[in-house]
């Protein structure tokens, strides 16, 4: 079925589409005109515009046919389609794939289209991404079903009003994401701190790819072999569990273990999550050392997800009924619980 695109999608020429997919504009037109990949647009003056379905799907075609897939038998597919050939189940993978990718829903084709083009693929070498669901916006986000795989909530928006904030934490209820990142352009200051509070990651837009990469690669464990060995079974850092009051309430505690470990563990992750939260803070403002700032985030991050497992241990050996706690995202506190 064709695909309509929305009044606010943009159009794009057939070179700006070759330029941003590298796809000759020759290849481009056999692929509309022999094979009806794509519908683009027609002005009064016979000028077709693609939209920026027509750029995922190009980038698809082009993955697909260099992986030796006929150009006539997939040109007509759904996006869907196209990305499930892209990223088969891991079972039919090759065994000598050992690392598993990091897996991010996007919200947003213009985004999913950044994140899936080669240029950003050279960028984030140092881990695989793979996208499993994409969604045009968040309108549409509201009702379209989700795979169980994302581990990575990325969001591309305009403006963040009260409402569309409502829409992204109603989209992080319906599935458990170990990240959710937010880029934007235009916001009010409350409204990017209610969202920071909430555990969110929130980032102004226009960025590079190379700032986009560190973003990423923040939230990723530092060392993969020891997360999975200390109970973590993805590459991805989880959001905060615990609130600056549940953890000051299980200091408070007096229990039988010895050396006060309940009160030494929660002031860790206290103070663990503050660096975090401040290393995020300087890779936001200081993109000459964004990488630098971008590994301490992630090895604060590491650490204090690691802790938070300890304290759990701790808990359930001392009868420590942790949910007694106030939630992160209970009302008057914006911080998502997990």
């Amino acid at each position: 079925m064709p695909h309509i695109p929305s009044a606010q999608s943009p159009l794009y020429r057939i070179g700006a589409v070759s330029k941003v997919t590298e796809i000759p504009v020759s290849t481009l037109r056999i692929w509309q005109t022999r094979y009806g990949a794509f519908t683009p647009v027609k002005t009064e003056g016979n000028q077709r515009l693609f939209a920026e379905h027509d750029v995922s799907k190009a980038l698809l075609l082009k993955q697909l046919s260099g992986a030796g897939h006929g150009i006539g038998s997939i040109a007509r597919l759904e996006l869907a389609q196209l990305r499930q050939l892209c990223h088969p189940d891991h079972q039919a993978q090759p065994p000598q794939a050992l690392a598993q990718p990091v897996c991010l829903a996007v919200v947003g084709l213009g985004l999913a289209n950044r994140i899936e083009s080669r240029q950003f693929a050279a960028v984030l070498s140092q881990h695989r991404i793979q996208v499993t669901d994409v969604l045009d916006d968040l309108a549409a986000a509201r009702h379209a079903p989700l795979s169980d795989k994302p581990q990575v909530l990325l969001i591309k928006v305009n403006s963040l009003q009260d409402s569309v904030f409502e829409s992204i934490q109603a989209l992080m209820q319906r599935q458990s994401f170990a990240q959710t990142i937010v880029l934007y352009h235009f916001a009010p200051d409350k409204i990017v701190q209610a969202m920071k509070l909430a555990g969110l990651t929130v980032r102004r837009d226009p960025i590079s790819d190379s700032e986009l990469a560190e973003l990423l690669q923040s939230i990723l464990f530092v060392d993969r072999d020891r997360a999975q060995a200390y109970g973590h079974q993805g590459a991805v850092i989880t959001g905060r569990k615990y609130s600056d009051d549940t953890l000051r309430r299980v200091a408070g505690i007096s229990t039988n273990v010895l050396c006060e470990c309940p009160k030494h563990v929660a002031e860790l992750i206290a103070q663990l999550a503050s660096f975090e939260a401040y290393s995020q803070e300087c890779l936001n403002k200081n993109t000459e050392d964004a990488h630098l700032h971008s590994y301490l985030r992630a090895i604060s991050g590491s650490a204090r997800s690691l802790f938070e497992n300890a304290l759990e241990k701790i808990a359930q050996h001392e009868g420590i009924d942790l949910r007694e706690a106030t939630p992160l995202n209970s009302p008057g506190e914006h911080n998502r619980s997990r």
